[in-house]
């Protein structure tokens, strides 16, 4: 079976309303496994950044990088909106990707306000 290509964005947290990261992949589940087992030097393993706290998918994977980008410029209340309109308790939800249910049509979802 060939590999299938979900585009997604995602932040990664260390702790509640703590340090994050904000990434794009073209496989979410093994790109989050990869951060939980510290094979990227750098941010994340620097600062123990692994918990998925957000995520979204996209048709594209020029349509997730767009998302990624807007989202890299916002200050950090709108990260927080986002994260806690989709995971306010801020769990690791790692093992409940779902592909489907996060889905975003190539327009996106409009800008946070703040």
């Amino acid at each position: 079976m060939p590999f299938e290509k979900h585009p997604a964005v995602y932040i990664l947290a260390n702790r509640y309303r703590s340090t994050m990261y904000v990434g794009v992949t073209s496989a979410l589940y093994n790109r989050v496994a990869d951060h939980k087992n510290k094979r990227f030097d750098g941010y994340t393993a620097r600062y123990g950044i692994s918990m998925l706290v957000w995520y979204e998918h996209h048709q594209s994977m020029d349509a997730a990088i767009r998302r990624e980008k807007q989202i890299k410029k916002w200050n950090r209340p709108w990260k927080f909106r986002i994260i806690e309109e989709m995971n306010p308790q801020w769990r690791d939800l790692h093992d409940e990707i779902d592909v489907t249910a996060t889905l975003v049509g190539e327009a996106g979802p409009p800008p946070a306000r703040g």
